[in-house]
C-alpha cells in the first residue's frame, strides 16, 4: 500500500475521513515519537505511518494520509511505543458484544474506526417542545427492553426503544432521556486499572466501593455507564446490529422527531475532563446525531461556555446548577435545572415524614423567567416509585458492598410489610400513593419526569443503587404491565388535563396578585379560611387556586382549585368567592360553595365555572 502524507489541519481533533484521505489530529509533544497504526479489518495486518516532527503546533500533532480506503481499516495512535486509543474516535472497535467474557480488559485491545455510511435525515427537524408541554421519560437503553419477552432481537437495543415509541407517545411522553449511550467499559475492572467514578454512589461510601472493586473479589459490572467514556462513539453493544450502531441510533432519533418527540442524552464527565473536549462532544452529537438536549453531570463543567455557545443555543441543556449563567438575550429558553429537591418535599408528605407544606407548594409553583425546572419523585438514583411504598429500608446486598452503597435517606415507607404482600389493605394503600405521586408531579409547574417502568409498578426489590444489576433487578419488568392498566390510564388523563389547563404550567413565575384586574390573583393559597395562606410548620393541607382568566389565549379558562390533604383524617378547606364563578366537582355543582371536605390522604380538584344567568341574579340579590 503506497501512502501519501502531508501536514494536517490542527483545528479539528480526531480522525476525519474524506473519501480516501484521513486527517489525524491528536495530542502529542514535538519531542514524542508518534505513529499512526492502520489495522486492516480482514487480515489484521498493521501499517505504521510516522508523523514527522515538524507536523506539530503547540501540543498537537496532525497528519493527512491518503492512498487507502478508510472503511477497510481501523486505527490507533502510537506515542513513544505505547498504543493509544483515540478519545475522539467516532467508532470504537472491540466492544460489539455486551460484557463479553472473551475480552477481559487485560487481554484485548480497542481501536478506532470510521462511521461507514451517510444517513438520510431528509427533512428532519428538532421539535423544540415548549417547556410547558414537556413530559419527560428517563430510561436505560439496555434495561428498558431486556425484560420484555416479546422484544425478540431488539431486546436491550436502540431498536427496542424505537419499537416502544408508539407506547410512549400514547402515554403522553414528549421527551425521552437516555442514560449514557456513548461507548464506555461495562466489563469488571481488573486490579491494575483505575476505577472510574460512579456518580450515583454516595460520597460517604465511595472509598468503600472503590476498595471492594479493587480487591480480588468478584467485580461489579458497570451497567449504568457512568464513568469516563469514549464520548464520540455510539455504544455498539446497544445496537441490534453492532456494526451499524450509528445508523440505528440515528433512526431512533429521527423516528422520535417524526412523532414530535425529543431525545436528550445524559452525559457524565469526570472532573479532570478537558473543557475543550466537553464542548466538542456537545457540538458533535448536536450536528451528527440531531439530539435535542443534554443532561450534563460531573464536576468542573464549562457551564459558562455551554450557556453562551451559539451552536447550542437551541439545544436544551439540563444541569444541577448554572451558577447564575442565564442568558436573558436568548429568545429560545433552553436551560433547565435538574436536581433532586422536588422528590424530598413530595416524599416527606406522601410517606408521613413530617413534611413541610410550605416547601411543597414552593416546589409545585417553581419556575424561572429564563429557565425551567425538572421535577421527579423517583429516578435511577434511588428507589423506584413502587419501592418507595413497599420498602422502609434499602436492600442493596446483591451489589456486593455489604449494603453500604446507595443513600440511606430514602424517605420511604412499607406501610406494614417490607416488600410484596397479599394484604389487600396495604396493596390498596400503596396503589393510592402511586396515584397521588403522579397527581402531585403532573400538577407541578415544572417539567415532570417519569422513570421508566414507574407507570406500571416496576420494582427493584428495594435496591436503590442498581448501577451493577444487569439482570431482572435492573431491567424494567414488563410482566407487571397489565396489572397497572388503570394507573397508566390515569396518567394519560393527568397529561391531558395538564395540556388543557395551561395556567398550571405557565412558562413564567406566578405573581400572586391580580395584575390584570381579573377578580383574583393568578395563583392564591387557601386554608381553613379563604385567601389566607396557612403555611405554618406542621400543617399538612392547603388549597391552591389557579385563576382561569390568566390562561393563555385559546386554552380552557375555568378556575382550578387543587385541594391537598396529607393528614390521616378528613379536613375542611375554604372555597374563595370568585366573581361570577361557581364550584364544581366531577361535573356536579357543590351545594356548599364556601367550603369543601378533602378526604384523608387525598388530592381533590374542583372547577370554577361561569354562573348561569339565574344564579348571577341570585348572588347580586344576596349582595344587596
Amino acid at each position: 500500500m503506497s501512502l501519501v502524507v502531508k501536514e494536517g489541519n490542527y483545528l479539528t481533533l480526531g480522525a476525519k475521513a474524506v473519501k480516501n484521505q484521513v486527517t489525524f489530529t491528536f495530542e502529542g509533544e514535538k519531542e514524542d515519537v508518534c505513529r499512526i497504526v492502520l489495522v486492516h479489518k480482514a487480515t489484521q495486518e498493521k501499517q505504521f505511518v510516522t508523523v514527522p516532527e515538524e507536523f506539530c503546533m503547540g501540543s498537537l500533532r496532525s497528519i493527512s494520509v491518503s492512498g487507502f480506503n478508510p472503511q477497510e481499516y481501523n486505527y490507533k495512535y502510537e506515542i513513544n511505543g505505547e498504543e493509544i486509543l483515540d478519545p475522539y474516535a467516532s467508532v470504537i472497535v472491540g466492544r460489539e458484544k455486551w460484557n463479553d467474557e472473551s475480552r477481559k480488559a487485560e487481554k484485548y485491545k480497542l481501536s478506532g474506526g470510521f462511521i461507514s455510511s451517510s444517513f438520510a435525515w431528509g427533512q428532519d427537524k428538532n421539535p423544540e417542545i415548549a417547556k410547558s408541554d414537556m413530559i419527560m421519560y428517563k430510561l436505560h437503553v439496555r434495561g428498558f427492553t431486556m425484560g420484555n419477552k416479546t422484544a425478540g432481537k431488539a431486546k436491550g437495543t436502540f431498536l427496542g426503544v424505537k419499537n416502544k415509541i408508539p407506547y410512549l407517545k400514547e402515554l403522553g411522553i414528549t421527551t425521552v432521556e437516555l442514560m449514557p449511550i456513548y461507548e464506555f467499559e461495562e466489563m469488571p475492572i481488573p486490579k491494575e486499572v483505575q476505577v472510574p467514578e460512579y456518580v450515583k454512589c454516595q460520597p460517604e461510601t465511595a472509598d468503600k466501593i472503590q476498595s471492594a472493586m479493587m480487591d480480588n473479589s468478584p467485580k461489579n459490572i458497570n451497567f449504568w455507564g457512568y464513568g469516563e467514556g469514549q464520548y464520540f462513539a455510539v455504544k455498539s453493544s446497544y445496537a441490534s446490529e453492532p456494526e451499524k450502531a450509528s445508523t440505528e441510533f440515528k433512526k431512533l432519533v429521527k423516528t422520535l422527531h417524526e412523532n414530535h418527540m425529543e431525545c436528550v442524552m445524559e452525559m457524565f464527565f469526570p472532573e479532570t475532563t478537558s473543557h475543550t473536549l466537553i464542548m466538542e462532544v456537545l457540538h458533535y452529537w448536536t450536528k451528527e446525531y440531531h439530539v435535542d438536549g443534554f443532561h450534563i453531570i460531573g464536576g468542573n463543567l464549562p457551564i459558562t461556555s455551554i450557556v453562551q455557545d451559539p451552536l447550542l443555543s437551541r439545544t436544551k441543556i439540563f444541569a444541577d446548577n448554572f451558577n447564575g449563567q442565564f442568558d436573558i438575550r436568548r429568545k429560545y429558553k433552553n436551560l433547565y435545572i435538574y436536581r433532586e429537591e422536588y422528590q424530598y418535599a413530595a416524599r416527606q408528605l406522601l410517606n408521613h415524614y413530617d413534611g413541610d407544606i410550605r416547601e411543597f407548594v414552593n416546589q409545585q409553583k417553581k419556575q424561572g423567567e429564563n429557565y425551567g425546572f425538572v421535577n421527579f419523585i423517583a429516578y435511577n438514583n434511588g428507589m423506584t416509585l413502587a419501592d418507595l411504598f413497599m420498602y422502609s429500608d434499602k436492600h442493596n446486598e446483591a451489589n456486593g458492598e455489604k449494603n453500604c452503597d446507595g443513600t440511606d435517606f430514602n424517605i420511604s415507607n412499607n406501610y406494614g410489610v417490607e416488600g410484596p404482600t397479599r394484604k389487600r389493605f396495604i396493596n390498596e394503600t400503596r396503589m393510592k400513593k402511586v396515584r397521588m405521586a403522579f397527581t402531585m408531579l403532573m400538577f407541578a409547574q415544572g417539567v415532570p419526569l417519569i422513570y421508566a417502568g414507574d407507570e406500571f409498578g416496576n420494582t427493584q426489590g428495594g435496591n436503590n443503587n442498581a448501577y451493577c444489576q444487569d439482570n431482572e433487578t435492573g431491567w424494567v419488568n414488563w410482566s407487571l404491565f397489565a396489572k397497572y392498566k388503570e394507573v397508566r390510564e390515569y396518567i394519560k388523563q393527568l397529561v391531558q388535563f395538564r395540556r388543557e389547563y395551561s395556567l398550571i404550567t405557565k412558562e413564567v413565575p406566578f405573581k400572586f396578585n391580580d395584575y390584570r384586574s381579573k377578580g383574583a390573583p393568578d395563583l392564591s393559597y387557601h386554608g381553613e379560611n379563604a385567601w389566607i395562606a396557612q403555611l405554618d410548620p406542621g400543617r399538612k393541607s392547603l388549597g391552591m387556586l389557579y385563576c382561569g382568566a390568566y390562561a393563555k389565549e385559546g386554552a380552557n379558562n375555568n378556575d382550578i382549585y387543587v385541594g391537598y390533604n396529607f393528614y390521616s383524617e378528613e379536613v375542611q378547606l375554604a372555597l374563595p368567592n370568585v366573581p361570577n364563578k361557581e364550584w364544581y366537582y366531577n361535573d356536579e355543582k357543590l351545594e356548599n360553595q364556601q367550603h369543601t371536605m378533602i378526604p384523608a390522604q387525598s388530592i381533590r380538584v374542583l372547577f370554577g365555572r361561569e354562573m348561569e344567568k339565574k344564579d348571577k341574579k341570585k348572588r347580586n340579590v344576596r349582595k344587596k
